[in-house]
């Protein structure tokens, strides 16, 4: 039996309209009253500007624009006070739904501690670049006399060396000793001649100073076998020497004989 039996074609028209203006009205309510009125649609708020502020006035600051925050990273800088607000997302001036949580970054109150890592043995620009790395600090490069020129020689915090692989917290400076090429430091060439041979390269490494060539000639009458009878640099009044600098030897004597192995 059909519903529309006793129905005119023109009033089943009629009700199929009302019908369709009926579901037109529903689906309008819902999406322009029920959904407003549930969930706040098309209200929104413009987010403010939090960076620079400190986290302990957040929750109320942000409580009062019905807003939330979420630290999600933080990092150490020596120049920011600690818990100051780094970074914000939404950025200032987003629009966003009541409740939204903002996510930031803070300043830690200590500085991470990482290792130390090995600088000697390399340039002084590369430690340079090493410690930028880190997020240390470079302090005080000094020269000291040595003939690896450039060279690193020793890593330092506050005038003790520092091991590869130590603790040390970020931000700290490091201070480097540097090898100066040939040294900076002159005095007399010291004057080796009738030494021993040993002796000489004893004394002369002990002021700083390289064994250059070793040259052996037949021992003069008055020369004793195997003592220094000639040098170069020569030692004379005025004549100065710098720290690394090669000295040759003359020796009484023959060449010792090498072991073969």
């Amino acid at each position: 039996m059909s519903f529309f039996k006793s129905d005119t074609p023109l009033d089943v028209v009629k009700h199929l309209a009302a019908i369709a203006a009926l579901v037109a009205l529903l689906v309008l309510g819902f999406f322009y009253v029920y959904l407003p009125f549930t969930t706040n649609h098309g209200e929104t708020i413009v987010v403010p500007k939090i960076t620079g502020m400190n986290q302990e006035a957040l929750e109320d600051y942000l409580d009062e624009r019905n807003l939330a925050y979420f630290v999600d990273d933080s990092s150490y800088d020596a120049s920011v006070r600690p818990g100051t607000v780094l970074t914000q997302e939404p950025r200032p001036g987003d629009r966003v739904k009541e409740g939204r949580k903002i996510y930031i970054a803070v300043a830690m109150k200590n500085p991470p501690v990482i290792k130390m890592p090995k600088l000697t043995e390399g340039s002084v620009k590369n430690a340079q670049m090493i410690l930028k790395s880190y997020d240390l600090n470079v302090g005080q490069i000094q020269l000291v006399p040595d003939p690896a020129q450039n060279a690193v020689l020793k890593q330092l915090v506050n005038g003790k060396e520092i091991a590869p692989g130590a603790p040390i917290a970020k931000g700290t400076k490091v201070d480097l000793q540097v090898g100066d090429g040939l040294g900076n430091q002159e005095f007399p060439v010291p004057n080796v001649v009738n030494m021993p041979a040993d002796e000489a390269a004893t004394l002369l490494a002990g002021q700083g100073l390289l064994l250059g060539a070793t040259f052996y000639q037949a021992p003069e009458e008055g020369q004793t076998e195997g003592t220094v009878v000639r040098q170069r640099p020569v030692s004379a009044p005025g004549a100065t020497i710098r720290t690394g600098q090669l000295v040759d030897l003359w020796v009484a004597g023959e060449a010792p004989i090498k072991e073969v192995k």
